[in-house]
């Protein structure tokens, strides 16, 4: 089953302001009205009773069904997902509205338990699928086209096939993953947002701290970053044993499905090869000279300053404009940057700002960063944001309604085949951000006002590439180390600092207590591995928007059908009408020259 409570894709940019207009909230009410809406009740009662009659009309049967018989297994398994989905999706959103109000917390607890209970007896299915000879399934698919058309599906199950445990261990993961990996990521989401930091005198939550590392004030700065670490520092144990624990739990279960290293896993739900994901790595790690190492020391010098504190990496440039963007202008901004490739995408995008679609504001509880939520193809993605009026914030939106459109889009392949791989679920977000950027950038109407664009662009790339792939390797790092013993905080910082020191390049000083920045970063948490994808959808877009400046004619009508594809096909099968192609390790290269190359003009308007 692909539902669970929905795993926030944080956004580790969100940033401040004051005098923002009217934000918006979620209207939940086209998934439910309430937690005790007689219309959950009743979907709650019909997923027990279709589950158990699935399995009592299919288990030990599926090897020998003609192809109708298993294209109607497929579309009730379909069904019961698109349910249990709608449910799940409710239950989580709820609770990232406010993650330290119990009863959100109780509610959400008590339909995983049950969905995994009603669910259960479900596990037969991919065990069996993946039994079938593959001569008699490809017989199947050429039988009937209804049934070839999930043919995606049956290749991403048997993927799996090397990997699979017996019945009963399956059933026995399925039953115990209530309080295994997601009874850890409760914790840490409560825990995060219950903490509470104090700057200057004001009560902060991690946000609002997070934020003010984008002040103006470097002394404010400094003081977040100050308090951030001092917190940190306080319940490091708690996070050390949050890591210890999941990154055990993984290599345990990894040994026993004969996961040859511990990132097979996501590769294999990604359907990404592990060469490519090798190849993007490297050619990131070998450019920090030339993008974050070079970038940074520019920075430094337009700050005034020999050497970088943490706390300036994300600092506004002196020349920046420090007014706030309320919510009618980043939303303006962001539609007219639509309107203006397609306005089919602005089209898509309006029901998010006027249908209850966002739900904007920062409030106490409120989960941190930033998320799209497909919820179920038969309702519509939810937006969350902590929006709080900087630039950065605009881009956030862009980068997030990007996903919206996308999931909006895809919905048409149907519960099992709209959801994309995390490698190109970041597509059409990172296209959004540059669709954005270039729009404030046609716009800008002085040289200052170019340079601050173009360095913020580059700043947001960086955090998107370089970042994220220091973040890969620490969590390839972590999870080795964690292999071969426990590891003590002391342990997981060491390694933090080694990826960090390696990233951000010899102008940074580190100061003490940044060792356990690593304790935040929600992805190590809920999706070990993912952080990569950010890179690879960096990498992608750039080189689909060279094709897009090229003036391909076609390009929008090929961008629009790429998104409709879903999880419907491969990447390579995808990229193929751009005459691009992501196992080539030059293609890499074509998307980091694209960061390089606005670096080259920041340097040059020094000259």
């Amino acid at each position: 089953m692909r539902f669970t409570q929905p795993a926030p894709v944080f956004d580790a940019n969100a940033s401040a302001g004051d005098s923002l207009g009217q934000l918006p909230e979620w209207d939940l009410s086209d998934l439910y009205s309430a937690e005790d809406a007689p219309e959950l009740a009743r979907d709650m009662a019909w997923l027990e009773q279709a589950c158990a009659d699935f399995a009592a009309d299919y288990q030990g049967k599926l090897a020998d069904l003609d192809a109708q018989a298993m294209l109607d297994c497929v579309l009730r398994y379909e069904r019961i997902d698109v349910v249990g989905g709608r449910i799940m999706s409710f239950a989580g959103l709820r609770y990232y509205q406010n993650t330290t109000d119990g009863d959100r917390a109780k509610f959400l607890s008590d339909c995983q338990d049950k969905i995994t209970t009603f669910t259960t007896p479900l596990v037969f299915y991919t065990l069996e699928i993946n039994r079938i000879d593959d001569a008699r399934l490809d017989a199947l698919f050429a039988e009937n086209a209804d049934l070839a058309r999930y043919k995606p599906l049956f290749d991403r199950l048997r993927a799996m096939r090397p990997h699979q445990l017996s019945d009963e261990l399956e059933k026995f993961l399925h039953d115990q993953s209530v309080v295994g990996a997601t009874a850890w990521n409760k914790l840490f989401d409560e825990t995060i947002a219950g903490l509470e930091f104090s700057v200057d005198g004001e009560a902060l939550n991690i946000e609002g701290t997070l934020n003010l590392l984008t002040d103006t004030d470097r002394a404010k700065r400094e003081a977040a970053a100050r308090e951030l670490a001092e917190v940190f520092g306080e319940n490091v144990k708690l996070f050390a044993r949050v890591h210890n624990t999941l990154a055990k739990e993984k290599e345990v279960e990894d040994r026993w499905r004969k996961m040859p290293t511990p990132q097979t896993g996501r590769h294999l739900a990604n359907h990404v090869e592990p060469e490519v994901v090798e190849a993007l790595r490297n050619a990131v790690v070998a450019a920090y000279p030339k993008l974050s190492h070079r970038y940074y020391k520019l920075k430094a010098k337009w700050l005034g300053l020999e050497t970088m504190e943490v706390w300036d990496r994300n600092a506004p440039l002196p020349t920046a404009d420090p007014a706030i963007v309320d919510w009618d202008a980043a939303t303006k901004t962001v539609l007219d940057a639509y309107a203006d490739f397609a306005p089919e995408m602005a089209e898509i995008a309006k029901p998010f700002f006027t249908d209850g679609w966002i739900d904007a504001g920062v409030k106490p509880g409120k989960a941190p960063g930033a998320f799209a939520h497909p919820t179920v193809v038969d309702v519509h993605p939810y937006v969350m944001l902590n929006y709080l009026g900087k630039p950065r914030d605009v881009m956030t939106l862009a980068h997030e309604l990007g996903h919206g459109v996308h999931q909006v889009l895809a919905a048409g392949q149907g519960e099992l085949l709209a959801s994309t791989p995390l490698t190109l679920a970041e597509t059409a977000s990172v296209f959004g951000e540059m669709l954005t950027f270039r729009k404030l950038l046609e716009g800008a109407k002085t040289k200052e006002e170019r340079k601050t664009l173009l360095a913020g662009k580059v700043e947001d790339m960086i955090n998107t590439v370089v970042r994220q792939i220091a973040f890969y390797d620490f969590e390839c790092k972590l999870h080795a180390a964690r292999a071969e013993g426990e590891l003590t905080p002391e342990d997981i910082n060491d390694l933090w600092i080694s990826v960090q020191a390696e990233s951000l390049g010899p102008v940074f000083n580190f100061m003490d207590g940044y060792e356990t920045f690593w304790a935040y970063i929600p992805h190590f948490i809920h999706s070990p591995f993912y952080v990569y994808a950010y890179a690879f959808g960096d990498g992608l877009v750039n080189a689909l928007y060279a094709v897009y400046e090229e003036g391909d004619p076609e390009f929008q009508d090929k961008y629009f059908t790429m998104l409709r594809a879903g999880g419907s096909q491969h990447h390579k099968d995808l990229l193929a009408p751009f005459g691009l192609d992501a196992s080539d390790p030059k293609f890499w290269d074509k998307g980091l020259s694209m960061i390089s190359g606005m670096i080259d003009e920041l340097e040059a308007m020094e000259d």
